[in-house]
């Protein structure tokens, strides 16, 4: 992998955009039903879970299984109508 000054400016900036109260991956993880859930009870779940919302902002994996989990909630929603 080659270091240009674009990767070195992008590490950087993410960087500088951590918070000393971030939660990993785990945590995210362990947290995503209780997220996804409000969000379908048209609840506020980015006030409540601030924590969770930033982490979905930045982290693709943990986002990839908060809409896979969405999109399987509501249809079994959908299924139990």
């Amino acid at each position: 992998m080659k270091i240009t000054r674009i990767f070195i400016k992008k590490l950087v900036t993410a960087a500088t955009k951590t918070r000393p109260d971030e939660i990993g991956c785990d945590d995210c993880f362990e947290q995503l039903h209780e997220f996804a859930e409000m969000k379908l009870e048209g609840k506020s779940p980015e006030e409540a879970m601030p924590l969770v919302e930033d982490h979905l902002k930045r982290c693709g994996e943990c986002r990839e299984e908060y809409e896979a989990l969405l999109e399987a909630l509501k249809n079994t929603q959908a299924f139990s109508e």
